[in-house]
């Protein structure tokens, strides 16, 4: 498995595309959009230079990195021969369903399809493929470049040749790999989006402010981000589309989003990538709202 593929040119998607071209991969980045591809070829260009300043790579291990990845917007063109094709769209179950029909139909027969889902059920992407036996969930961390952790998900009908196989691949490219079985929101997001509600839930309540919530957090819990200021990196959108997940999947009121979590999220304030959810971001630095509305 020399060739992948990854559907998909946000940010988890040039992050993987990133790190399969560092360690050798040939990767074809496929997305509609070509102004997309274009932004994404730039992110990763200027990842490497943070790592070439870290020390982390030379300037000819990105030279190399960079040749090893092509840009596609024609999905038959973009998936051609490739072992492993990786979905990386955004956390929508019915634009899923869909890509992974048109992958079915037109992947070769011996790839692996793995989604990079942080909450949607692997055997209900599965189920709508004839290769679900091939299918499989590869939940990369953000951001992919130096995050350590895979989560390997297991849906109902997943091959143990499949997994076994993921895993290795995980590891040639420098991951530690979990492998977990399909529940909704799997370990990491049914652990730390109720978390995540939970600190809002203190700052609708009046229990503390944005800035004292994730200091609690950092210094006596040893967590290297607040779970304000995380939930502001993940997008408010995407956190509150898992907690809906957990919700439906297992209908319970625990899971339910925080009205002000809601409230946020209709606003458009959705953290980082709009400049303002909990923090308000400008020029590489951040202070909470209520801070800036003080100031006001």
């Amino acid at each position: 498995m020399k060739k992948i593929s990854v559907i998909g040119a946000g940010t988890m998607g040039n992050g993987i595309a990133h790190v399969f071209a560092q360690n050798g991969f040939q990767v074809s980045l496929v997305d509609i959009n070509a102004a997309q591809l274009e932004k994404a070829v730039a992110s990763i260009t200027k990842n490497f230079d943070r790592q070439i300043a870290k020390g982390a790579v030379t300037e000819s291990q990105k030279k190399e990195a960079l040749s090893n990845l092509s840009t596609f917007t024609d999905l038959n063109e973009g998936i051609k021969d490739a072992g492993l094709i990786i979905e990386a769209s955004t956390e929508n179950t019915a634009l899923k369903l869909k890509i992974f029909k048109q992958l079915d139909e037109i992947a070769p027969p011996e790839a692996i399809l793995a989604t990079n889902t942080s909450s949607i059920s692997i055997t209900k992407i599965a189920a709508v493929t004839k290769r679900p036996g091939s299918v499989i969930g590869m939940h990369f961390m953000n951001p992919v470049p130096v995050m350590k952790l895979v989560e390997v998900i297991n849906g109902y009908a997943t091959k143990k040749e499949v997994t076994d196989e993921i895993v290795e691949l995980c590891r040639q490219i420098g991951k530690v790999p979990c492998v977990v079985n399909d529940y909704p929101g799997f370990v990491a997001n049914r652990i730390l989006l109720p978390m995540i509600n939970e600190a809002i839930y203190a700052l609708q309540e009046g229990v503390a402010g944005v800035e004292e919530i994730d200091t609690v957090m950092k210094l006596g819990m040893a967590h290297p981000m607040g779970p304000l200021q995380l939930a502001d990196f993940i997008g408010l959108d995407v956190c509150l589309d898992i907690l809906n997940v957990l919700k439906d999947g297992f209908g319970r009121e625990k899971y339910a989003p925080c009205a002000l979590l809601v409230n946020m999220v209709t606003a458009g304030r959705l953290g980082v990538k709009t400049g303002e959810g909990f923090y308000v971001y400008t020029a590489g630095s951040k202070e909470s709202v209520v801070s800036r509305q003080f100031k006001k």
